[in-house]
């Protein structure tokens, strides 16, 4: 029987630190690593009870990673030791800890798309019969009994590839659990998912709990760890912070662990002087919107934010040229984009964070110098010198002002963490002078610290002149930086907020387009 919030799980903490740790499902104590005599782990605790949900946290590079590498077998600890289900694992191989019953499931998830479901499932210990058949029928049957079992709607012959990221998700999930995993590692889990597989994917670890599985929860979303976590764990540049309860701290006492300091109010939204319009839309249409009109001003910040697949992302790719607008008219400082064209955004002023940085900023080959001026270089084409002198003095520039952690211009913009990468990206479009900045989910997979960061030089950019439109589907965001916000739902503005109103009842409400359901109820009553 496994154990639900408020019971056995929680009576541990007030337990001595020997009685608890014989009673927890995972123990790591004093673990220390290095990597080329940098210290990266300094003497970690970690602790996580039966039938439990537990959120590790830390900014990047605070040692979460390399902590669940230690723990997966992926790299060996210098020092400490690792108890799970009272066995010594310490140093264990990759394939003794998943027989252990330890599963990761990773942010980038480690399927097959040409491999249906069940194949996904069962590869590498598929049921063979007489002449080494495949026994699919069996495969399919147990697949299909384990997906009811938990609730997760897979057709066990679907090709992966076919699959909705959530599903995929749960995929994942299901097949650490079909070999029986006790403790599964959840990284960044709903990265791309919408609220409402959110909530799913939550009701179904929820389930798992209260039958006795445990998850070590990682995720940069304060509402999310709040909503879902029974216990926490807190590391800071390689170092233990603190543990303990969800229900006894708060968001802020938690992010303050984290970064070390009490959140900077630097950043904090205030009212702000605007100016002449730059952008304007009117009955804008293109591929997954429509009919969209507004203006933004000089100086403003807009929001734009709904469930995934509300149109707001293609909205933003229309204007910067990725696609081809079918209707309507946009306007850059009265002058109108013919659309289809990224050199033409870019030549009008526009610049665009896209939201996927591993697939649509990261150029791998280049060094952090060579990322920042990329976007500079491809307006003036036509210079066949690139002064190197010159960029070096604006990354120099850059660096300060964004406060971009580096070694070096000429390190590999890999050796970065997701924050200081996404500020090496907000420079290459500041580097061309862009007037009007297009952000589209600009702190997804971003630690907080990182997050707090961006939030003030949105604001700062603002207060210099800069026009900002930032999507994103976080509600908090939009609290902190934007003036004013519109909510899309299926590819129609649905409502318009001012900041004051932006909360996440309200927009949630229109987001689902439930104000409508409201409006009917009250009319039928």
């Amino acid at each position: 029987m496994g154990y639900g919030r408020g019971m056995a799980p929680f009576a541990l903490w007030n337990k001595p630190p020997d009685e608890r740790s014989s009673m927890d499902l995972l123990t790591m104590s004093g673990i220390r690593k290095s990597f080329s005599g940098v210290p990266v782990l300094n003497g970690v605790d970690l602790h996580v009870g039966r039938g439990e949900i537990h959120a590790l946290l830390g900014e990047n590079g605070a040692g979460k990673s390399t902590l669940m590498n230690i723990l997966t077998g992926s790299y060996t600890a210098d020092a400490g030791t690792t108890t799970f289900a009272g066995q010594d694992i310490t140093g264990a191989s990759i394939k003794a800890v998943e027989k252990a019953g330890i599963a990761f499931v990773h942010q980038e998830l480690n399927l097959f798309n040409d491999l249906t479901a069940y194949e996904n499932i069962f590869l590498g210990q598929e049921e063979v019969g007489p002449f080494f058949s495949l026994k699919k029928k069996s495969m399919i049957s147990k697949a299909q009994e384990l997906f009811e079992r938990l609730g997760v709607d897979i057709d066990p012959t679907m090709l992966v590839s076919d699959l909705k990221q959530s599903q995929k998700q749960l995929l994942e999930i299901s097949r650490a659990l079909f070999f029986d995993a006790k403790l599964l590692i959840l990284d960044e889990p709903t990265t791309a998912l919408n609220t409402a597989e959110v909530e799913h994917l939550f009701k179904i670890v929820r389930n798992l709990r209260d039958q006795g599985t445990s998850f070590i929860f990682i995720s940069h979303k304060m509402p999310e760890i709040f909503a879902l976590c029974d216990t926490y764990t807190v590391l800071r540049n390689g170092t233990f912070v603190s543990e303990g309860r969800i229900a006894d701290t708060t968001p802020r006492e938690v992010t303050s662990m984290m970064v070390g300091a009490a959140i900077s109010e630097r950043g904090a939204y205030e009212p702000r002087e605007t100016g002449d319009v730059v952008l304007a839309l009117d009955h804008y249409s293109g591929p997954g919107f429509e009919d969209i009109s507004f203006e933004v001003a000089r100086g403003q910040v807009v929001g734009l934010t709904g469930l995934m697949g509300c149109g707001s992302t293609e909205l933003m790719q229309c204007l910067f040229g990725i696609e081809r607008p079918q209707g309507g008219s946009a306007t850059v400082r009265g002058k109108r984009l013919h659309g289809g064209s990224i050199h033409e955004a870019m030549k009008a002023g526009i610049a665009m964070l896209p939201s996927d940085r591993k697939e649509n900023s990261v150029v791998p080959d280049m060094s952090l110098l060579e990322n920042m001026y990329l976007s500079e270089q491809v307006l003036s084409a036509k210079s066949f010198v690139i002064n190197k002198r010159r960029e070096q003095e604006r990354f120099e520039h850059y660096q300060k002002l964004l406060s971009i952690k580096a070694n070096s211009s000429s390190d590999s913009v890999l050796s970065l963490s997701g924050g200081n990468q996404q500020k090496v990206f907000m420079a290459r479009w500041l580097n061309t002078d862009a007037e009007l900045l297009l952000l589209d989910n600009p702190t997804q997979g971003i630690d907080v610290g990182a997050k707090a960061e961006i939030y003030h030089l949105i604001l700062d950019l603002a207060k210099q002149g800069k026009t900002v439109v930032i999507n994103t589907l976080e509600i908090p965001e939009l609290r902190e930086v934007a003036d004013v916000c519109y909510v899309l739902y299926e590819g129609r503005i649905v409502k318009r907020l001012e900041h004051d109103e932006i909360d996440e009842q309200t927009v949630m409400l229109y987001s689902t387009n439930s104000q409508d359901i409201d409006r009917t109820v009250e009319t039928n009553e």
